[in-house]
């Protein structure tokens, strides 16, 4: 057996063990669902302001079904790959696709929850203005969001849940 295995294995473990303790948060953001939920949290903010701005931009001319289906489908993709990258920390290549494809199933729940919402806000009131929509549409992206994140944490990138 080599005598200088046995250091470069030592030094390695002590590197090991330092970086970890340097990484070990402490009080709440110990938990890595806590850190998740911050990071969803602000990708959340950035596809929510781009995706009511398309509404308002496309409820003229689609009317508000189709302008609310057009602006979370165009957001999706946006949304997952930021979620991919930044909430769940994954990188690289592998399984893209797959999560692109899985994640607009999730944007689909959030489409049946938010377009439901509206078909309820327009039975009742058909003259709904633009502000009315978009006050129904972001109370209900919120329980839509919750959804969101659990669908996004236990079952695509459930690979990625304790980072």
């Amino acid at each position: 057996m080599d005598s200088s295995a046995a250091p470069t294995t030592e030094l390695r473990q002590t590197s090991l063990s330092r970086t970890l303790t340097s990484k070990r948060r402490k009080g709440i953001l110990r938990y890595p669902v806590v850190r998740q939920l911050i990071r969803f949290t602000g990708v959340g903010i950035i596809c929510t302001a781009t995706s009511l701005a398309l509404y308002a931009l496309f409820r003229p001319w689609m009317g508000p079904q189709l302008a609310n289906a057009a602006a979370l489908i165009i957001t999706s993709l946006m949304n997952t790959a930021l979620n991919r990258r930044l909430t769940f920390k994954i990188t690289g290549n592998r399984k893209r696709t797959r999560d692109h494809l899985n994640g607009l199933i999730v944007i689909a729940v959030a489409l049946v929850i938010t377009g439901g919402s509206l078909g309820v806000l327009h039975a009742f009131r058909p003259d709904a203005t633009l502000t009315e929509d978009l006050w129904t549409t972001t109370l209900s992206g919120f329980f839509a969001t919750a959804v969101r994140f659990s669908m996004l944490r236990h079952w695509i990138f459930r690979r990625a849940r304790h980072v």
